[in-house]
């Protein structure tokens, strides 16, 4: 068997690794900027399929059919994301005589619509949140009225796609319009689709979800419950299974409900059905089937011990299911977190860049990586910004949990800001240790401010202190002599060197009570504090930043790109009056899509950009004209 992986990253890695212990041969597609990722390196074959571009390469689906043509492809993997639920494109690869890696294109198809999956589920008997899902009546003043005979708040959702996309809150007629506005955009850029459902706002809900596998002898199974709460912009961070603090009668219900729906539909491998649950009630509603393999899936492997890629390729080759429903055993508890190049300080913005320094702590039992990266690597504004998902397991939650702050006080990613020290404060919050955290967790609960620089001072002296006296300290040698004061400082632990070596370091600090996890190199000091990694490098003098020279002109400082990215809406031009946080530009990163507004009242002096134009971090976008006051008081 040759298997093609339609995908990137850390799904081909997964995927292939469960192909090779098969035996089948694996095949890699990539685009440009992916010429040196592992998961190329990993395959068997691999194929340039085009440049950066989506369009050009992993959505280009003529193009990897023509490759998987000319390779001889058996069966085609989408993977998640990408086109794993397009039904086109697994009837394509169907009809060129491949074998499709998912459930048939009529289910993909079905569960591909919002408003069509609403009717499927209700005709199964699963409960649905009151709404208005119309495909013919789509126009502002249907909705609208649709929403006031709701209830406020509603919730505006996208009819044509998942992943957290076009999806917006009105908590009233009076923010209905905007909210509408924004959904539709978002799901007409995402899905090519602006239609939009509007469902009433659970105030307080649970994300949680039920996978299930089928084959293609009828046989179906629901594997367990999953708990997908703590999620951003409708994004999931961080899940767990089986989902903890469920009432008896609503776990028993998810799981019948989700059963009953793959029955209806036939379903004939891995999907997941999602459910909002209602904290204040414990009712549970319908909310999508995701007709392929989900992110998560890792956390339903570790308490299930079963490979669902493994059952995928049984299925998807027409052997029937290995298993029977009886023999599905749930056991202990496991976690996964998604580790994203986000920067902390900057609204978990996503960020580019290159991974230099990376130690991940797989060196103990019940700690799990898939990454897209073992090793260095780069971040590009192409695709998204995941790095890995880092999954624990133990025999009970409370020791889940433990085990999830173990490991991220031993992760290690430099220079590249990551997320992880976000998970490290989750773990010990009280509400994610009692499991009554809901969706609205992160938009209720503020993390605390990622550790600065400046506050492992002490740490970074000693260890730079300890190596100045090694025959090749770096560019480090160069700056001032490091004096530690006696008896101020402790710091216990071993590091790698250079050469990649551990090497044992003790200095004193009566303050602190555990050894620090931390990387040295030449060029590179990477600290571990309290699961964030602090990264300091030696700076030439000519590299450090300066003040933007607007600040000192007089005018509104001009806006500047947050990091990579592509501008998809310029709402003003040159001579508009604007007023503080008025939208100037919309651009998008990492399949998001991010406002940019006035930093004050002003008039705009230029856009510096254009629609579909590529930016980079800190480029000038927006200037401002002086006001006449400035212009006096700077002359």
């Amino acid at each position: 068997m040759k298997l093609l992986v339609a995908n990137r990253g850390e799904i081909a890695r997964r995927v292939f690794r469960t192909a090779k212990k098969l035996d089948w041969t694996t095949v890699a597609i990539f685009a440009e900027p992916d010429f040196d990722a592992a998961f190329v390196d990993e395959a068997d074959l691999s194929v340039c399929i085009g440049g950066a571009e989506l369009a050009e390469s992993y959505l280009n689906q003529d193009r990897i059919l023509e490759h998987c043509r000319k390779l001889d492809i058996t069966a085609v993997h989408p993977g998640y994301g990408f086109l794993s639920e397009n039904a086109d494109f697994a009837a394509a690869v169907i009809e060129n005589g491949m074998i499709w890696v998912g459930p048939n294109p009529e289910v993909i198809a079905s569960m591909g619509s919002k408003i069509k999956a609403r009717s499927i589920a209700e005709s199964a008997g699963l409960p649905l949140i009151p709404g208005f899902a119309d495909i013919n009546q789509q126009d502002d003043e249907a909705l609208a009225s649709a929403a006031t005979q709701i209830g406020y708040p509603v919730l505006l959702k996208a009819a044509a796609g998942g992943g957290g996309k076009g999806i917006r809150i009105a908590n009233s007629s009076e923010e209905f319009p905007a909210a509408l506005t924004a959904a539709r955009t978002e799901a007409k850029r995402s899905f090519s689709d602006d239609a939009i459902i509007v469902e009433r706002y659970i105030q307080r809900p649970r994300h949680v979800e039920v996978q299930i596998m089928g084959d293609k002898k009828g046989n179906l199974l629901e594997l367990g419950t999953r708990d997908c709460s703590i999620q951003r912009r409708y994004q999931k961070l961080m899940e767990e299974a089986p989902a903890p603090n469920l009432p008896p009668d609503t776990e028993i219900g998810l799981r019948s409900a989700a059963l009953a729906l793959g029955r209806s539909m036939d379903y004939d491998n891995a999907g997941t059905v999602e459910f909002v649950v209602d904290v204040e009630s414990g009712d549970y509603f319908f909310l999508e089937v995701n007709t392929r393999l989900q992110v998560e899936h890792p956390v339903t492997e570790q308490v299930t011990g079963l490979d669902l890629v493994e059952l995928q390729l049984l299925a998807a080759t027409g052997v029937p299911l290995p298993i029977t429903q009886e023999d599905v055993a749930i056991s202990g508890h496991a976690i996964e977190v998604r580790i994203n190049a986000e920067d902390p300080t900057n609204s978990y913005a996503p960020q580019t860049g290159s991974i230099e320094t990376i130690k991940i702590p797989t060196d103990r039992q019940g700690v799990r990586w898939d990454g897209a990266f073992d090793n260095q690597g780069k971040i590009t504004p192409h695709y998204d910004s995941m790095i890995a998902k880092l999954i624990v397991s133990a025999p009970n939650r409370d020791a889940a949990l433990d085990q999830l702050v173990s490991a991220l006080d031993d992760l290690l990613i430099g220079p590249l800001v990551t997320n992880a020290g976000l998970y490290r404060w989750l773990a010990e919050e009280p509400e994610i240790r009692t499991a009554t955290m809901t969706t609205r967790y992160l938009d209720e609960n503020i993390p605390p401010d990622a550790p600065s620089s400046e506050s492992i001072n002490s740490e970074a002296v000693a260890i730079l202190q300890h190596q100045s006296s090694s025959a090749d300290p770096g560019a480090w040698h160069q700056l001032p002599n490091f004096r530690v004061l006696p008896n101020k400082h402790r710091l216990v632990g071993v590091y790698e060197d250079q050469n990649g070596e551990l090497q044992e370091l003790v200095t004193h600090n009566k303050d602190l009570e555990k050894p620090a996890t931390f990387n040295h190199k030449p060029d590179l000091l990477c600290i571990n504090q309290n699961g964030h990694t602090i990264s300091l490098q030696p700076v030439d003098r000519t590299q450090v930043w300066i003040s933007d020279a607007a600040s000192t002109r007089g005018a509104l400082a001009d806006v500047l790109a947050p990091f990579p990215a592509v501008v998809v809406e310029i709402p003003v031009g040159a001579g508009d009056l604007v007023q503080s946080g008025d939208a100037v530009l919309v651009i998008e990163a990492m399949k998001m899509l991010h406002t940019l507004t006035a930093p004050g009242t002003g008039t705009i002096e230029s856009v510096w950009v254009s629609n579909g134009e590529s930016v980079e971090a800190k480029q000038i976008l927006v200037t401002f004209e002086q006001t006449e006051a400035d212009k006096k008081e700077h002359s």
